[in-house]
């Protein structure tokens, strides 16, 4: 059966957000914009289940592009054991971003059971794929919950409801963050009639085309699980980027199979 993936809307805000250079680690430097992957996980912090999938779409930039920076005590590098921290602390500067405004699109992907596992080793654990049923695993508080709503005539219409209800009445799993937990992100749910974005919402509206660069894109993790050993290596997981253009302040973002991703 082929389904329709439905597309979503959240309009997200702070006053500080840094979403890392991977080139620039240790004095931490931002992208310009929102990455595809911080959006995606706003998304799995509202709702997120095995069976789905968001594929973020499109980025809409409001506020203008804002500097600041800031300095703080870290340390210089982790260690299990114990140490004296006054031997061990150093100030670095992040130059971050300033009272950030996007309107981020996803589409919510269903996965049927099949695919399901074909796409991820994992769910053979608690999958049994030629008895058509569900076996226990290591978690059996969510197996509990799980084996009850999971049926293999579900569709992805009760995930669409599941999510609209959460983002509008402002509820998530965790608290979304602009790029790291210390920047946390409001949201609210965008209706598909709202009114489209204008100079008075975007300042970038009329700005043309603004080229962003190289931009880290998504974690590539179809690879991370070991049948054999039967455990998962997250080492293996390869990063992806695309070339960033913002076009009158819309970011179009290519899907994972698009020949713009770089690998």
């Amino acid at each position: 059966m082929e389904y329709t993936d439905k597309e979503f809307c959240l309009e997200v805000w702070g006053p500080m957000a840094c979403f890392t250079r991977p080139e620039l680690k240790v004095e931490r430097v931002s992208y310009d914009v929102i990455t595809p992957s911080a959006a995606r996980a706003i998304f799995e912090a509202i709702f997120w289940k095995p069976a789905i999938h968001w594929q973020v779409t499109k980025i809409e930039v409001l506020n203008p592009i804002k500097w600041a920076s800031i300095r703080r005590n870290e340390l210089k590098f982790n260690k299990q054991e114990s140490f004296f921290i006054e031997e061990e602390r150093t100030q670095r500067n992040t130059l971050l971003l300033a009272n950030v405004r996007y309107r981020i699109y996803a589409l919510l992907k269903f996965i049927p059971i099949q695919k399901r596992i074909e796409c991820n080793g994992l769910y053979e654990k608690w999958y049994d794929q030629q008895k058509g049923n569900y076996k226990e695993s290591l978690n059996p508080k969510i197996d509990g919950e799980e084996v009850s709503l999971l049926r293999k005539d579900e569709n992805p219409a009760k995930y669409n409801a599941m999510f609209e209800r959460r983002a509008r009445m402002g509820q998530c799993f965790k608290q979304p963050y602009f790029g790291t937990r210390e920047f946390a992100a409001s949201f609210r749910f965008v209706d598909p009639d709202e009114a489209p974005l204008n100079s008075d919402k975007c300042y970038y509206v009329d700005k043309g085309v603004i080229n962003l660069g190289i931009m880290f894109y998504d974690w590539d993790f179809s690879k991370i699980y070991n049948p054999e050993k039967q455990n998962v290596d997250y080492k293996k997981a390869m990063p992806l980027f695309y070339r960033a253009k913002m076009n009158n302040g819309i970011i179009t973002v290519p899907p994972l199979n698009s020949q713009e991703i770089i690998r």
